[in-house]
């Protein structure tokens, strides 16, 4: 797949919270709605299709297919040389604020410093239909850099015109225009005095070769990084209005679960608290969160429940409860039955992997505020227009009466896409006419959010006794369809993904199905190559053509030492592949004690190639970063769940990473500056399941088929230290 082709493909069918209904759509009683307003005209809008309307944005631009050409609506150049720069992207922990800032920086030729990033307001940035698959270098960094080069270009060409000059003859540099010949200089700020520069961006400007960039490549610390850690930044859980109010929300006892009534007078008797139902939600706002709390506890509710599967019986539910007529991601080439009737040497694999939550450190956040029909919001969110638009339709308003506003939030892994505490806080603060702030509990995040999708994969495949594989069949049910096809070279193949209806509400996560389905991959390349009693390594080169993906298992091999003697008792191995444009190979040594039967992963090496690096720091805390998160839904983490309700939704009952459960971890970047710079926050997470897997299969000769891995090895006697 083309890097052109993977940019313009579609969502993929795991985002499945893109394509739900917005979560709630309430009632718009006219006298109550018209006492808000007061006196005046009322115009509603009426909603289109939901998915038209979660990708709509400011002016209607649907894709990044189709970004504004204005160098304004981009940037501007204050008349004190400070250079502001508008982008829907967010910063989410992932470090982008630094990352655009330095693209800037180079191209327009200033110091990082005099870069400030309007982030996330759909008030004042172009259209951006989210933070999320890897999209922001490839697409976002590209376009500033390009809105930044014609900028400069446009600022030597008002010199030459002030100067009498060839713009050709002139330099810029830290901020200034300079005539080499004459000394002459002249800052960005003289040059355009405060104007605006509204020229269009041309077709082809010339940019910065990644060899020669003196800001670009380097590690520049984290922009406004003291702020973090000495807690003077605001995360959107810290936001406060005057005569602010504080909201909590009356949940069900069960998802679907159906209110059938409330007696709600206790609550309301208590000092300043408003009480609001409109169809199945039912909340309080009060003067504060600790009376909020005990309002919505005094609040007696009848709910009726539905039956619901458990995750006991998770896996065959899954195969049983496909979703009929539905084919996605299929796919085939060549003749898989015939080879497969022939073939001596097939092997047959069965992989199941649990429902992980997103387990952000900052819960879902809201501050939402109304100033007649203008709504605005303050919360932590990947999608602002997205959220823009799921308000709009949830309060029948046009889109141009809802403002969005993301501070720079703490995490969101893909499980924050959606609005649900804007559209909460949103709905009380309209029947309390008051500014209302709304956080979710560690409780209510474990519970409400949406999940990444569980999954069954079946995996066939046939194998020469030259070691080339000559069939492959991959089926996955419902987890979804990103990484679905293979990398290796298979003359026959055919691949599904089979849609099911869901007994949890799922959406994105990091690198969405391509964790599973290259674990499955990954971990069948191993248990082939050992029926064959070949390395790992040598039967993945034998079965890969791909360039850059064999240099990345070739050069992180050699780092790691993979033709090393192991010791005693230790297992290596390994897991890699290709998303989002990047190229990844993650090494694993594991250990293991005989006497207790403790296994331990000792040390963790993963070589990466997403082209040319802008800020080297980055990607290794990225990359780092992805290995420990993907350690605890390789290990530890699952959803457990009964009849509707979430059996472990806190850090006591549901296991992440600790600070021991950390190896030694590596990172070695494959710097390709002759290639564009693509991202670095999903496909870093790819290869630390398989290869811990595939290192204690090398270990134990136990084949592991689950994530996590935890309770299968619990059950032979075997656990993690």
């Amino acid at each position: 797949m083309t890097r052109k082709s993977e940019l313009a493909i579609g969502l993929e069918p795991e985002r499945y919270e893109l394509h739900s209904p917005v979560s709630v759509i309430f009632e718009s009683d006219r006298r109550d709605f018209f006492k808000f307003l007061g006196a005046g005209i009322f115009v509603t809008c009426a909603a289109s299709k939901t998915a038209a309307l979660q990708e709509s944005g400011k002016n209607h631009r649907r894709s990044e297919d189709h970004l504004p050409r204005e160098i304004d609506a981009w940037l501007h150049i204050g008349e004190n040389g400070e250079i502001t720069v508008f982008t829907g992207k967010v910063e989410v922990g992932q470090n982008i604020r630094t990352s655009l800032s330095q693209a800037v920086a180079e191209e327009l030729c200033v110091p990082i410093a005099s870069v400030h990033l309007v982030m996330g307001d759909t008030e004042l940035v172009p259209f951006d239909m989210g933070t999320f698959g890897s999209r922001t270098t490839p697409v976002m960094n590209l376009q500033l850099r390009r809105v930044s080069a014609a900028a400069r270009d446009v600022l030597l060409g008002l010199a030459a015109k002030q100067w009498n000059r060839d713009a050709a003859q002139l330099t810029a540099a830290g901020g200034k225009v300079c005539d080499p010949s004459s000394n002459r200089s002249a800052t960005y700020a003289e040059l355009v005095k405060g104007q605006q520069l509204t020229q269009l961006l041309p077709p082809e400007d010339p940019l910065i070769p990644a060899a020669q960039w003196k800001v670009a490549g380097q590690p520049v610390p984290k922009v406004d990084g003291r702020d973090f850690v000495t807690g003077k930044h605001r995360y959107p859980s810290d936001y406060k209005l005057p005569d602010m109010l504080y909201g909590k929300v009356v949940r069900p006892p069960s998802f679907g679960a159906t209110l059938i009534s409330f007696d709600a007078h206790a609550a309301e008797q208590m000092p300043g608290v408003t009480v609001v139902r409109d169809g199945d939600f039912l909340a309080v706002a009060a003067p504060s969160s600790a009376l909020a709390q005990k309002a919505a506890s005094a609040i007696h509710v009848e709910w009726k429940s539905v039956p619901q599967p458990s995750s006991h019986e998770l896996f065959d539910y899954l195969k049983n409860n496909q979703i009929a007529g539905e084919r996605d991601s299929a796919y085939e080439t060549g003749n898989v039955d015939k080879i497969f009737a022939s073939s001596d040497r097939r092997l047959n694999s069965t992989f199941d992997i649990a429902y992980i939550a997103h387990a952000p450190l900052e819960p879902r956040a809201a501050l939402a505020q109304w100033k007649g029909d203008q709504l605005t919001v303050w919360t932590g969110t990947q999608r602002p227009f997205g959220v823009r638009s799921e308000l709009a339709t949830a309060f029948h308003l046009p889109e141009e009466q809802v403002r969005v506003l993301m501070p720079d939030m703490g995490s969101g892994y893909g499980g924050k896409h959606t609005g649900e505490a804007a559209l909460e806080a949103a709905r009380l603060a309209r029947a309390a006419k008051r500014p209302v702030k709304l956080v979710w509990t560690r409780e209510e995040e474990f519970t409400w959010a949406y999940f990444r999708p569980a999954g069954r994969i079946e995996v066939s495949s046939a194998v020469g006794a030259d070691g080339k594989i000559t069939a492959w069949e991959f089926h996955n049910y419902n987890s979804g369809g990103a990484g679905i096809r293979t990398y290796y070279e298979v003359p026959n193949q055919r691949i599904q993904f089979h849609p099911v209806n869901s007994p949890l509400r799922q959406g994105s996560y990091r690198a969405l199905a391509a964790t599973a389905n290259h674990f499955a991959r990954e971990v069948h390349m191993d248990e082939m190559a050992s029926s064959l009693k070949m390395d790992s390594l040598e039967f993945r080169l034998k079965n890969l053509k791909e360039e850059r993906l064999r240099a990345v298992f070739e050069q992180g091999a050699k780092q790691f030492g993979w033709d090393k003697p192991r010791q005693a008792n230790h297992g290596f191995g390994m897991g890699g592949g290709y998303e989002k444009l990047g190229y990844i190979a993650t090494f694993a040594e594991v250990s293991l004690n005989p006497a207790t039967k403790a296994i331990k992963v000792e040390r963790v090496l993963t070589a990466f190639d997403c082209g040319a690096v802008v800020n080297p720091d980055g990607v290794r805390n990225q990359l780092i970063g992805a290995n420990i998160m993907g350690i605890g839904g390789a290990i530890f983490e699952a959803i457990e769940f009964d009849n509707g309700r979430i059996l472990n939704n806190r850090f006591s009952k549901y296991r992440v990473p600790r600070f021991r459960d950390v190896p030694r971890m590596d990172a070695l970047l494959i710097d390709r500056k002759d290639q564009p710079s693509v991202g670095a926050g999903e496909a870093p997470i790819l290869g630390i399941a398989p290869a811990i897997a595939n290192a204690i299969y090398a270990l134990t000769g136990i084949p592991l088929h689950t994530l996590p891995m935890a309770p299968a090895l619990s059950a032979r006697g075997y656990q993690f230290s």
